[in-house]
């Protein structure tokens, strides 16, 4: 095989890999009713002046499906942390006690289910259409090729196609362990 077709269909699963790690990133933030430490990863505090990540200046858990705790180093922070939770808008109402923030996360009603649903599923399509885009520059790449036969380039665009496929099945098996978690009561 032509070394500049090894380079595009290399450069092409670089990018169909970025896609998929994107997707799961991105579901991740979808929560499914269980809580989990990520349903606070966006959560920005004031730290002496500077926004930073609630995970630098607290420890957080989930001590059972339905609870997170929010155990802060400096005391002195409990305010800012609830305060940085509220502005985050993740529709969770913190309770402070003086020591820790204790979020309980109310179970999904049938329609919140269905809206997470569609996000996941909106979160897939634009993974799916990374991975096209790729296919497309591919081919592109190999179409413009001057050195390569036409069969090089035949075969290329096959393995692309072939590429496509297998990355296409992944992202459609991850939004269905996605749909399913949500999904489940």
């Amino acid at each position: 095989m032509n070394e500049d077709i090894k380079f595009i269909l290399a450069t092409a699963k670089e990018a169909m890999d970025a896609a998929i790690k994107h997707l799961e990133k991105q579901l991740v933030n979808i929560r499914a009713g269980k809580a989990s430490p990520a349903m606070l990863g966006s959560v920005m505090v004031d730290y002496y002046g500077s926004q930073t990540p609630l995970s630098q200046v607290a420890n957080v858990n989930t001590p059972d499906g339905r609870t997170i705790t929010v155990q802060p180093w400096e005391k002195s922070m409990l305010q800012e942390i609830e305060r940085g939770i509220m502005v985050a808008n993740l529709g969770f109402n913190p309770m402070n006690n003086g020591e820790t923030i204790i979020i309980n996360v109310p179970p999904l009603t049938e329609e919140r289910r269905r809206d997470l649903s569609k996000q996941a599923k909106a979160e897939t399509e634009d993974a799916k259409i990374a991975v096209r885009n790729a296919r497309k520059d591919a081919n592109n790449e190999i179409k413009s090729l001057e050195d390569a036969s036409e069969d090089q380039q035949k075969n290329g665009e096959i393995d692309v196609q072939q590429m496509t496929d297998t990355y296409v099945k992944r992202i459609d098996d991850i939004f269905e362990a996605k749909e399913k978690e949500i999904m489940t009561v």
